[in-house]
């Protein structure tokens, strides 16, 4: 079958859920025995997101190859059961660099070098390429921002080509709208809609299927008003209102026979006209039918923005599924506990357990650490994350170890106790962009009757990394003769894995392990986090 391309736009507003409308159809199409791959295209000029803050841009994804991209190659991962590359994120960064470094090398043939052709090819050369090493029968391409966005015209304009040179019948546009409703009168209103595919049209692109985000199901008069405005055929104009998960509007879709229409549209060639959701229907019933309620405190420093933790809120979703347990949240933010804006003792108080995130620097570390203290002294099962374990060692060595200055040279370097100290790989590194230990690694577990080993009932596992600072070995034979032991070591010789003896769930690890976190296939050790603070 030739491969087939669904471009997928957004107009009047950031943040309307393309990522998830994209996963969406990536799931159908699936269930329908395709090949799907998965393309977020973000026009800011950042080659990566690894140098961005959270605040900025939500969490950094880190994929199996070391990728640092935008959080939405996530909801791709999650939704479609895949594993994607570091390639499936395209940033102006990444092709402006590659325009100019063949430009330096002189392939352009003393060309000027001007954003059509050259750029716009760059950016058809790669999604083809992308499509073709993953073996998709349909490539399915994000574009972030919203139309109209200067940054985003020249990956538009690529996608209005595209539609020329693979035909109609090989590329279909959906266009992600708001449709507001107004509390003063309780209309939905059509105009921002409306205005947002005029603006696409005057780029070139008219859009087969507009999918509407709104807070309840558009009735009969809402769809004619935007087909009739728009252009676009009344059945291939669908709703995608409010819902309790996000994982019931691949659903919601199939529903209004979206399946079909990108069947008909696109002429697949498919096993079934149907896509097999039963698991999927499974997984969003126990999501909403939770036999008990658990609440979980979430320690970090970027809790005012959740998409900062998104990987991880979903993980423990996923777990929450499979066990049938509804986990409340309970933010704590890390910096205000440091200055004393909130009593720590209180919010702890009701708690059945918590997770100490993952996040870079000194702000809000002295706050992660008292509560950190509590959590050990109280028995509360608790999961530390990358630099949250870095902080559950500190916090060890300077309670029970009494190493009262001990720190981590990221944010002491002149404390006398090193207990977590740099990475050897990364001394003398100056570029901060995708330098630091990425992507899948090996982790050995060296004790059969730690916690760890039980989890995941294997001597070697594999996660995802992203870090610049490890655990101290020095400091090894200190920890261990307290109770509190390495169960996991990386190939290099530092420990990846500390779990505290004695306890009911107090255990750190140096990798991200909500990345590979599926909702048929929850990551073991949240589900086992989840099932010790549930029970």
């Amino acid at each position: 079958m030739v491969c087939k391309y669904v471009f997928v736009t957004g107009g009047v507003l950031s943040g309307l859920g393309k990522g998830i409308t994209t996963a969406s159809i990536g799931l159908l199409l699936k269930s329908l025995g395709l090949n799907i791959t998965a393309i977020k295209i973000d026009p800011y000029v950042n080659v990566d997101a690894g140098t961005m803050n959270p605040y900025m841009h939500g969490e950094v994804y880190v994929t199996e190859d070391g990728g640092e991209t935008d959080l939405d190659i996530g909801h791709y991962e999650r939704f479609l059961n895949i594993d994607l590359s570091k390639r499936n994120n395209i940033t102006t960064g990444k092709i402006y660099l590659r325009v100019i470094e063949k430009e330096r090398r002189g392939d352009y043939l003393g060309q000027t070098v001007q954003i059509i052709p050259h750029v716009t090819d760059e950016i058809k050369d790669e999604i083809r390429s992308i499509g073709k090493e993953q073996g998709a029968d349909v490539v399915l391409v994000e574009i972030g921002g919203t139309v109209g966005d200067i940054e985003g015209l020249p990956f538009l304009e690529a996608a209005r080509q595209m539609r020329l040179e693979e035909g109609l019948r090989n590329t279909l546009f959906v266009h992600v709208v708001l449709v507001p409703k107004l509390t003063t009168t309780g209309e939905l209103k059509t105009k921002p809609a409306q205005h947002s595919v005029q603006e696409l049209r005057r780029i070139g692109i008219q859009p087969d299927v507009i999918i509407a985000r709104s807070p309840e199901p558009l009735s009969i008069e809402v769809r004619r008003k935007l087909a009739l405005f728009t252009n676009v055929p009344y059945e291939a104009i669908l709703s995608n209102y409010d819902v309790e998960y996000t994982y019931e509007v691949p659903l919601v879709l199939s529903e209004q026979g979206l399946h079909n229409l990108l069947i008909d549209r696109l002429e697949l060639d498919v096993r079934s006209s149907k896509p097999d959701l039963t698991d999927w229907v499974e997984f969003v019933n126990n999501l909403k039918t939770p036999t008990k309620d658990v609440t979980i405190a979430l320690i970090g420093k970027y809790t005012s923005l959740h998409d900062s933790y998104l990987s991880i809120v979903e993980a423990l979703k996923h777990a929450s599924a499979s066990l049938r347990v509804r986990v409340r949240f309970k933010w704590i933010e890390a910096s205000d506990v440091e200055r004393g804006i909130v009593d720590l003792s209180r919010c702890l108080a009701d708690i059945s357990g918590a997770i100490v995130l993952p996040g870079f620097g000194s702000r809000g570390a002295e706050g992660k650490i008292n509560a950190i203290k509590m959590l050990r002294e109280r028995d509360v099962p608790t999961l530390g994350i990358c630099f949250g374990l870095q902080l559950m060692v500190v916090e060890f060595a300077r309670n029970v170890l009494n190493l009262h200055k001990a720190h981590s040279t990221e944010i002491d370097p002149n404390t006398p106790y090193p207990v977590v100290d740099l990475l050897t790989s990364q001394e003398g590194v100056v570029y901060k962009g995708g330098t630091m230990r990425l992507g899948s690694r090996a982790i050995y577990i060296i004790r059969k009757d730690s916690k760890i080993y039980s989890i995941y009932r294997s001597d070697v596992i594999y996660e995802r990394h992203r870090h610049r600072y490890q655990i101290n070995p020095e400091y090894i034979d200190l920890f261990e003769k307290e109770g509190f032991i390495v169960s996991g070591y990386s190939d290099e010789g530092f420990p990846e894995v500390m779990e505290l003896r004695n306890s009911k769930f107090f255990l750190g690890i140096q990798a991200h392990p909500e990345f590979k976190s599926r909702p048929l296939k929850p990551s073991p050790i949240f589900l086992e986090f989840l099932r010790t603070a549930s029970t």
